[in-house]
């Protein structure tokens, strides 16, 4: 019996602990290919789309009067989403408007006050140039009643009469000349009063601008293309401004947040190719990377990690790679914010170390 134990152990095989080791090392093999062989194609689960999208808020106080689009309706810009009650802000406008016209009233009576003074002066120098003229008589006539009185032709009456015309001529011219002085000082008064009257109107004009601005608030417009969500807002609200009433994502600007390991930077940059595998709808779409970002989602945490401790454990970063949707794709309406996608980017085993060694410009940004 021991004799045919011996023979069978002898006729045992050996191939199948072959096959099996060389699969054995060939799945070595290929790991430690996959961990240290570079590869051109990297690739992340770690990705979901967004965009910038706009929350719609009022630029002033009021009641909803009207809601003119619902959840998940497209909308164009211009359009009026929602609209407050304008009856305040009319009332307002036309106040105004009503300050405005009473000050361009008293601007163009301070103007024509301007255009008259000269005219006054110069009535003022032609009456003195009269009483002035007036005068050079009475005085001649005072000088000739003074004579006769001396030798005794004329009379004491004529004589006091004339010296009082001549003090009075005297006295008018003096006033004259001072009303001359008056309008001449009269003159910058007015000048100055007329410049105080046309700001004032700059100040209405500013006053009736912002009226009809508020006014104009009262219709809350798209300002992008875009599709309406998380509406929050409904008729008879009041709301104050910047209070959320709805979103607007612009779907025609929405793009891929793809988070590389740091590793898989080593070769890539803006401009190449890349796919977009959507798991919604099991489709495959076509980018373009558009930019490294300058940080890892951690460097902008509201509370940043404190890694200046004894017990340090280094940990591989992701950094937020923005793709690009290529354009004159159909099927890239389907998308919404928030899916969850896969992306490949062909980096073509760029030498991004090398390239950026020879320039001073920053190679890896948009």
């Amino acid at each position: 019996m021991s004799d045919e134990r011996q023979d069978e152990r002898k006729k045992t095989p050996k191939w199948p602990f072959l096959v099996a080791a060389v699969i054995i090392l060939g799945f070595i093999a290929i790991v430690l290919a996959i961990i240290f062989v570079p590869t051109r194609h990297v690739w992340t689960n770690d990705a979901y789309v967004t965009a910038h999208y706009t929350v719609v808020a009022p630029r002033v106080s009021g009641q909803i009067v009207s809601v003119n689009v619902d959840d998940n309706q497209p909308v164009k810009a211009g359009q009026v989403l929602a609209t407050l009650d304008p009856r305040d802000y009319q009332t307002s406008l036309d106040q105004a408007r009503a300050t405005l016209d009473h000050d361009r009233a008293l601007a163009l009576d301070a103007q024509a006050a301007v255009t008259r003074q000269p005219s006054i002066i110069d009535e003022n120098v032609a009456q003195a140039a009269q009483i002035d003229a007036q005068l050079t008589y009475a005085r001649q006539n005072a000088r000739r009643y003074t004579n006769l009185a001396q030798t005794g032709a004329g009379s004491t009456q004529e004589h006091q009469q004339s010296d009082a015309t001549l003090r009075e001529m005297e006295a008018n011219l003096q006033a004259v000349r001072a009303r001359i002085a008056a309008a001449q000082a009269q003159t910058p008064i007015l000048v100055a009063q007329h410049k105080a009257a046309l700001a004032t109107i700059g100040i209405d004009e500013a006053r009736v601008h912002q009226a009809e601005l508020n006014l104009s608030y009262t219709r809350i417009r798209a300002l992008e293309d875009g599709m309406v969500g998380e509406r929050s807002v409904q008729v008879g609200n009041y709301v104050s401004p910047g209070a959320a009433l709805m979103a607007l994502v612009p779907m025609q600007q929405i793009w891929i947040m793809a988070n590389y390991r740091e590793m898989a930077l080593r070769h890539m940059r803006p401009g190449q190719h890349a796919t977009i595998h959507v798991d919604a709808y099991n489709i495959d779409l076509d980018g373009m990377v558009d930019s490294v970002p300058p940080a890892s989602g951690a460097a902008f945490a509201p509370i940043a990690p404190e890694n200046a401790t004894g017990n340090f454990t280094k940990i591989v970063q992701r950094l937020p790679v923005k793709i690009v949707l290529a354009p004159h794709q159909p099927l890239a309406k389907l998308l919404r914010l928030g899916f969850s996608v896969e992306t490949t980017v062909d980096t073509g085993l760029e030498n991004v170390v090398g390239e950026q060694a020879r320039t001073h410009d920053e190679i890896t940004a948009k």
